[in-house]
């Protein structure tokens, strides 16, 4: 069996991969710019910081909202309001943690941490949003149901 082809009665591995592409191309265009350019390698560079005080600890919650997206993205076959879900909590205690406790380390650390607070507070804005349009669209559509 080759990659193309995972399940007998779903969509191939590339008809959800091409579905998942084309979802993210529908988004507004600085919506691409703001996850391909800047919140997603800002969270991917924790991995760079492991090794600093807290480290680890940055880079799992860094690294664990953004992953958490792999079986939504999977499973609703695109992005949708559901992924920012994943966010909310692990995202809400680092910028915590990053505003008012944040760990000691090198200067090229602190400037990371700068720069990941800032990042992932204005990304929780759109999060929180997202969330909140996301229960109402829920609750329209199960009141649709009755």
């Amino acid at each position: 069996m080759y990659a193309g082809c995972m399940t007998l009665s779903g969509p191939t591995l590339r008809q959800r991969a091409n579905a998942m592409w084309r979802s993210y191309r529908t988004l507004p265009v600085w919506v691409q710019i703001w996850v391909a350019v800047i919140l997603v390698p800002v969270n991917a560079a924790s991995v760079l910081f492991w090794g600093q005080p807290g480290g680890f600890w940055v880079m799992l919650l860094s690294l664990g909202a953004v992953l958490c997206n792999a079986p939504v993205l999977w499973v609703e076959r695109g992005f949708t309001r559901t992924m920012a879900l994943s966010h909310l909590l692990p995202w809400s205690v680092l910028v915590l943690w990053l505003g008012f406790a944040p760990p000691e380390g090198s200067l090229s650390y602190q400037r990371y941490l700068t720069l990941l607070l800032v990042v992932n507070a204005i990304s929780l804005v759109f999060d929180f949003r997202d969330a909140y349009l996301w229960r109402q669209e829920r609750a329209v559509r199960k009141s649709q149901q009755i």
